[in-house]
């Protein structure tokens, strides 16, 4: 038996080599694996015996020879093949053993110009990774070094089978595509976000519990043309429970929003909308107000701060319950008390979250995929006053805050707000009037004097008439309605102050 072994992780790959070895098989290597393997102690024959040829072009071509290929790609059951091997002094190889040159750690590293992008993108590891798979009935292919012990395991106890063999093809094959699809990644011009053709490299980060109910199986992948940037995906669990498939979603919401705010903010997350919503200067304070938001739907939520936790808001969070808590850290004192409950999942983002911007967002429909690019609020917001009354330094300065948080809600979103905190929120309603009473509801006496935000323009002016009924002092929205003057005409009635920003931000 015979293998090719020429790795670019080098992870266990001497005690693979040893393994097999020892089982009698003959190792052919190239390059820096053939050293590592000769520096261990283990016999190890250059690839140069099987295609008596130099390795050119500074090592670009070594291993695209007939002398390789044929040895990989004969059929064991085709007396022909054997035959044609034996008649140009080639010999079959076995097992392959290959994984590829580290080209997306290169082009993560800052600075990586396209010259070093272009020196690491594999030719021959990828061509003899798809010539083993291609042929997996009678070549063993291995690329992950996950695989290496329970390969020679089989091996020990007899013959790997053809079911067994099939995986480790799927798996390489697989591996193959999200190398090319980080390459083509790479080299998409900038602003070209939908290519004619276009893949998706997810690799497992780990499986789920089960998914939105019990009924449904689930998993985690990480994105791997995004896997070196912050996010929800690489962030790391200090206590608690396991992770569910709602707690990431919920994580991932809730951490978008605190991560939106610049000032100390803290956001509650109930069912993938911000239920509390604050931000001020002492950290405590702003999770105080988040809670009042709306405390009764805050139960069992999910915390989000974009500042370190300490010891002072540990102990406000402490006298609820919620499902977990995400920040970008936590002090000693914090975590210690924090940790007491066992299920509370404390979850610690290392850097700050928000979407890269060449991201894309994918939603599923049958048959397909739709995709965008994310949405956003630029800092400098263009406000129009279109009212007779304009707002306040202090309205201004809510509506802000409100416009920022209408973008986080379900569609149709209203949003009230009052000294940088979240009252009241109505979300996902098909009509925005009706948004706008449940927002009045959970807000309550609080309403009156508040600001509201609005995703998407008024279609009618009875919205507007609601809202000044429940004490709404200015409002926040696009604008763009073919009835925006009856509904300038309604805020000009009840002396309510209204600016438009010309974009509006559904969250479907």
């Amino acid at each position: 038996m015979r293998a090719l072994v020429s790795v670019s992780d080098k992870t266990g790959v001497v005690d693979f080599a040893r393994g097999l070895n020892q089982l009698g098989v003959e190792i052919y290597s190239t390059g820096g694996t053939k050293k590592a393997l000769e520096g261990a102690g283990v016999p190890v024959h250059s690839v140069g015996e099987l295609t008596n040829f130099p390795e050119i072009l500074d090592g670009r071509v070594k291993t695209l020879h007939p002398g390789v290929h044929a040895g990989i790609l004969a059929r064991r059951d085709v007396p022909d093949h054997l035959s044609q091997l034996a008649e140009k002094g080639m010999v079959a190889i076995d097992l392959v053993a290959v994984n590829l040159y580290p080209f997306v750690q290169t082009i993560a590293k800052e600075g990586t110009t396209l010259e070093e992008a272009l020196e690491n993108i594999d030719i021959g590891g990828p061509t003899m990774i798809r010539s083993a798979a291609k042929n997996f009935p009678h070549v063993i292919v291995v690329v992950d070094p996950a695989d290496y012990q329970p390969v020679l395991e089989k091996l020990r106890t007899g013959e790997i089978g053809t079911e067994e063999r099939k995986k480790l093809a799927e798996k390489a094959f697989q591996h193959v595509a999200s190398y090319d699809t980080a390459i083509a990644s790479y080299l998409r011009p900038e602003g070209k976000n939908f290519p004619p053709e276009m893949t998706i490299a997810l690799r497992k980060l780990q499986d789920l519990s089960y998914g939105e109910n019990p009924h449904q199986e689930a998993a985690f992948y990480i994105e791997e043309a995004v896997a070196e940037e912050p996010g929800i995906a690489r962030t790391t669990q200090l206590s608690g429970r396991e992770l569910s498939f709602n707690n990431i979603l919920d994580l991932d919401a809730a951490s978008s929003v605190a991560q939106d705010f610049s000032p100390p903010t803290i956001a509650i997350i109930k069912h993938n909308n911000p239920c509390g919503l604050a931000c001020h200067e002492d950290l405590a304070q702003a999770y105080r107000r988040a809670l009042a938001g709306d405390p009764v739907s805050a139960f069992g939520g999910i915390v989000a701060s974009n500042r370190p936790l300490d010891l002072a808001i540990a102990q406000e969070i402490d006298k609820s319950h919620f499902d977990a808590i995400i920040a970008p850290g936590y002090d000693a004192d914090a975590l210690k008390l924090l940790q007491r409950k066992r299920d509370l999942r404390l979850i610690e983002l290392g850097a700050v979250a928000k979407q890269a911007p060449h991201a894309l967002d994918f939603r599923r429909v049958g048959g397909g995929f739709l995709l965008q690019t994310p949405d956003f609020i630029a800092e400098d917001v263009s406000l129009r006053p279109v009212t007779q009354r304009q707002p306040t330094p202090e309205e201004e300065r809510d509506l802000l805050f409100a416009w920022r948080a209408a973008m986080h809600v379900k569609s149709n979103a209203i949003v009230l707000v009052k000294d940088l905190a979240l009252l009241g929120m109505g979300a996902g309603q098909p009509s925005r009037v009706d948004s706008v009473e449940i927002a009045l509801k959970k807000a309550g006496d609080r309403a009156r004097g508040s600001v509201l935000g609005s995703d998407a323009f008024f279609p009618f002016p009875d919205g507007v008439e609601l809202a000044a009924k429940g004490g709404i002092t200015a409002i926040i929205q696009p604008g763009g309605s073919i009835r925006d003057e009856e509904v300038i005409a309604a805020a000009n009635k009840h002396d309510v102050a209204m600016v438009f920003t010309g974009r509006r931000h559904f969250r479907h």
